[in-house]
C-alpha cells in the first residue's frame, strides 16, 4: 500500500511539472497564468485557487481579483457512480429511498455534484454527492504543495513576503470544512432559525436523517437567479426593492446575526414565490460578539471622522507582528477616511474601502484573523451582486442605517446617565490631583531629575545612519594605519618575499585592500536599498 502511495505521489508530481514547465513558471507568474496553471492542474487547484480569492490579506488584491474568476463547472461524473455513492452512503438501495431521480445533474463542481431527485412522500429535493476520493487526491496535492512551498516563494518573486505553508495550512483546513456536509447542514439550520422570523427570507430546508458526510439533501427551489433582471421584471417584481431586502438582511447577518454568507453571488441567490433564497451555505462566517462590537466601532468612528477612536478599532481587527508606527497609522488612517468622507453615501464604494483597509493591515503588517478577512471578501462579493442586479442600492448607506437602529434599540437612558455620572465623577477626581502632580514635576525639575523620552522612526533611522557612518570612519582609519605601516615597513632593511616586499607589508596591503572591498560593497549595498525605498 506504501508503495502504491508512493507511486501514485511521484505520478501527481510528474503531471504538476509538465503543468508548470508548459506555463514556463521559473520565468515568474501573474495572476492570470496561477488562473491557467490551477484550472490545468484540476478541480483540486480551482477549488483551493477559489478560496485563496478570499484571501486578501496574505495575498496581493490583483491576485484575489484574478482567482474569484476561476470557472466552478467540471466534468459530471457518470449517473452509475452517482448510484453507487447514494447507495453507500445511506447503506440501501436509491427505490427504497427515492421515487425518482434526475440522471442529468443540475451542476457539477470541483468536490460535488448536484441532482434533483423526488422522495418517497412526492416532496422535491436536491442532493449534493461529493466526488469519490476527492479528500484523499486533495490530501496528497496539498502535501505536494507544501513540499514546493519554498519554490513558490522564489518563482512568484516575493520572497518572506507571504508564508505559503502557512496559506497552505489555511486552505486545507477551510477545504475540509467545505467537504464535510454535516457542517452545511448545521450552517443551513442556523441560517433558517436566524431568518425564520422574516418572511421574505429563506434556505433550502435540510432533511438531515437521509444526509451524511459525502450526501447532503435540501428541498429543491423552484426560482429564478437574481440576475436574471429581465425575466424577473417580467413578472412584476421590484429590482429596487429586491437589492434593498437582499442587502438589509445582509447586514443583519453581520451586525446582529454574527452569522453570514461568506459567498453571496448571483449565482446563490434566487427569488422563489417573492422571498429571497439563499443557497449553498458551504462556505459561511462567524463574528463573535467581540468582533461585531469592534465592526461597530468601526464604522461609527468613520462617519464621525475620529481617527483615533478608528485607530483603536483598527488594531483590535488584528495583532501586529512587528513594532507600530502609530504616527504614520494615524496619518494613513486620516488620509482613508478623508478621501471618503469628502463623497455622499450614494457615490461610496464599500468594495473599494475594504481593499483599502487590507492593503492599510498589511501595509503596517497586521494580521487578522480568517474570519475578518472572510467577511471582507464576502462584503466585496455582496456589494458586486448588488451592482448587477439592483445599481442604486448602496451597501455602505444600507449597512449604517442598519447600525443606527442597532444604537438606537440599545440605547438605555438609565444606564447612559449612570456611565456618563461616573465618568465626570472619575475626571473631577483626577482633576484634583493635578496641582500636586504639578507641583511634584516642578521638583524633580528643580533638582535635575527630569528625563524626557522622545521615539520615533526617524530617530531610530537616523541612529542607525550616524552609527554606519561611524563604521565606515573607523574602517577607513585602520586601512590608513595597515597601509602606511606597510609602505613604512618597505623602506626597511627587510628580505624581500613576495612581489618585491617584505612579508609584513605584503600582509599589511592585502588585509587593507579587503577592507577596501568590504566598504566598497557596503556602500553599494546601501546605495540600492536606499533606491528601493
Amino acid at each position: 500500500m506504501k508503495q502504491d502511495g508512493k507511486e501514485t505521489a511521484e505520478r501527481r508530481l510528474k503531471e504538476i511539472l509538465k503543468v508548470l514547465k508548459c506555463h514556463h513558471v521559473t520565468k515568474g507568474i501573474d495572476p492570470k497564468k496561477l488562473c491557467d496553471i490551477l484550472e490545468d492542474l484540476g478541480a483540486t487547484y480551482v477549488k483551493l485557487g477559489q478560496i485563496m480569492s478570499m484571501r486578501s490579506d496574505i495575498l496581493p488584491e490583483k491576485y484575489c481579483k484574478e482567482l474569484a474568476r476561476l470557472r466552478t463547472d467540471v466534468k459530471p461524473l457518470p449517473f452509475d457512480t452517482i448510484r453507487y455513492i447514494i447507495e453507500q452512503e445511506t447503506r440501501c438501495p436509491i427505490s427504497s429511498l427515492f421515487k425518482s431521480i434526475d440522471k442529468e445533474p443540475l451542476g457539477s463542481a470541483s468536490i460535488a455534484q448536484v441532482h434533483k431527485a423526488v422522495l418517497k412522500n412526492g416532496e422535491e429535493v436536491v442532493l449534493k454527492i461529493q466526488r469519490p476520493g476527492i479528500k484523499e487526491t486533495m490530501a496528497d496535492d496539498i502535501a505536494l504543495m507544501k513540499k514546493a512551498s519554498g519554490f513558490l516563494n522564489f518563482a512568484t518573486g516575493i520572497g518572506d513576503l507571504i508564508d505559503f505553508r502557512s496559506v497552505i495550512d489555511e486552505l486545507w483546513k477551510i477545504s475540509k470544512e467545505e467537504m464535510d456536509f454535516l457542517k452545511e447542514a448545521d450552517h443551513l439550520e442556523l441560517f433558517y432559525k436566524n431568518q425564520e422570523k422574516i418572511r421574505y427570507i429563506s434556505c433550502p430546508k435540510v432533511y438531515k436523517k437521509h444526509s451524511t458526510r459525502k450526501l447532503l439533501v435540501m428541498s429543491y427551489v423552484k426560482g429564478i437567479k437574481i440576475d436574471q433582471i429581465e425575466t424577473l421584471e417580467q413578472l412584476g417584481y421590484d429590482m429596487l426593492e429586491i437589492g434593498k431586502k437582499a442587502a438589509e438582511n445582509y447586514c443583519k447577518q453581520i451586525l446582529e446575526d454574527g452569522f453570514f454568507h461568506a459567498d453571496p453571488h448571483p449565482g446563490n441567490l434566487w427569488i422563489s414565490g417573492g422571498t429571497i433564497v439563499w443557497l449553498d451555505l458551504g462556505m459561511a462566517g462567524y463574528l463573535s460578539d467581540h468582533y461585531k462590537a469592534i465592526l461597530k466601532r468601526a464604522i461609527s468612528a468613520i462617519l464621525k471622522n475620529d481617527i483615533y477612536e478608528l485607530k483603536n478599532a483598527f488594531l483590535s481587527f488584528g495583532n501586529p507582528t512587528e513594532k507600530i508606527n502609530h504616527a504614520q497609522l494615524y496619518t494613513d488612517l486620516d488620509d482613508l477616511v478623508g478621501r471618503y468622507m469628502n463623497m455622499d453615501f450614494g457615490s461610496m464604494n464599500l468594495g473599494e474601502l475594504m481593499e483599502d483597509g487590507l492593503d492599510l493591515l498589511k501595509t503596517h503588517k497586521i494580521a487578522v484573523a480568517p474570519d475578518i478577512t472572510l467577511l471582507a471578501r464576502s462584503m466585496i462579493t455582496m456589494e458586486g451582486t448588488l451592482k448587477i442586479c439592483s445599481p442604486k442600492v448602496n451597501m455602505v448607506e444600507i449597512l449604517t442605517t442598519h447600525m443606527s437602529q442597532i444604537l438606537m434599540n440599545e440605547f438605555d437612558l438609565k444606564k447612559e446617565l449612570r456611565h456618563n455620572f461616573r465618568a465626570i465623577y472619575s475626571s473631577s477626581k483626577k482633576s484634583l490631583e493635578i496641582p500636586a502632580q504639578l507641583s511634584d514635576l516642578l521638583n524633580i525639575t528643580k533638582n535635575g531629575q527630569i528625563r524626557i523620552n522622545i521615539e520615533s522612526s526617524e530617530t531610530t533611522e537616523w541612529k542607525k545612519q550616524i552609527q554606519d557612518h561611524v563604521n565606515q570612519m573607523i574602517i577607513t582609519c585602520l586601512v590608513a594605519v595597515f597601509w602606511l605601516t606597510s609602505a613604512i615597513l618597505c623602506l626597511c632593511d627587510l628580505p624581500k618575499a613576495i612581489f618585491h616586499l617584505p612579508w609584513l607589508s605584503f600582509f599589511g596591503f592585502f588585509i587593507g585592500g579587503i577592507f577596501v572591498l568590504y566598504l566598497l560593497i557596503h556602500m553599494l549595498l546601501v546605495k540600492r536599498r536606499s533606491k528601493k525605498k
